[in-house]
C-alpha cells in the first residue's frame, strides 16, 4: 500500500470513529473540501467545524468498495450510512477524490448520493 493510500485509509478510519485529531493529522493546513451540491470550505479550522455535519448524530459508517491511485490522486468509491439527529438512517453511495501533497490530503472532492429505495436509487 502506498503512503498516499495509507493516509486516506487512516483518514477514513478517523471519520468512522469521529476522531477529529486523527482526521486533521491527515490534512494539509490549506485543505479544501467540496461536497458537490452542498458546500465548499478551506482550511483546517473550517474542516474541523464541518466534520459532524448539521442534522447528523454520531460518526458515519463507511465501507470502501474500491480505491485507486494515480500520481498525486487517490479515488475511492464508498457506501455507507449516517444517522440523522431524528434517528432516521440515511444510506448513501459516495465517490471521493483525494488530492495529495507530501503524503497528506490537500483537497477532498466528494459526490454523495442518498439512496432511498435500494442500492441504486
Amino acid at each position: 500500500m502506498s503512503r498516499n493510500t495509507e493516509t486516506v485509509e487512516r483518514y477514513l478510519d478517523g471519520f468512522r470513529k469521529g476522531d477529529h485529531e486523527q482526521i486533521l493529522s491527515c490534512l494539509t493546513d490549506d485543505i479544501e473540501w467540496t461536497v458537490f451540491g452542498a458546500f465548499h470550505l478551506a482550511g483546517k479550522a473550517a474542516y474541523d467545524a464541518a466534520i459532524e455535519g448539521p442534522g447528523f448524530a454520531g460518526p458515519p459508517r463507511l465501507e470502501v468498495v474500491r480505491m485507486v491511485e494515480q500520481d498525486d490522486t487517490v479515488m475511492a468509491e464508498l457506501t455507507g450510512s449516517a444517522t440523522r439527529d431524528t434517528g432516521e438512517v440515511m444510506r448513501m453511495s459516495m465517490a471521493e477524490v483525494f488530492r495529495m501533497r507530501d503524503g497528506k490530503i490537500c483537497e477532498r472532492r466528494a459526490w454523495v448520493i442518498e439512496l432511498k429505495e435500494n442500492d441504486h436509487r
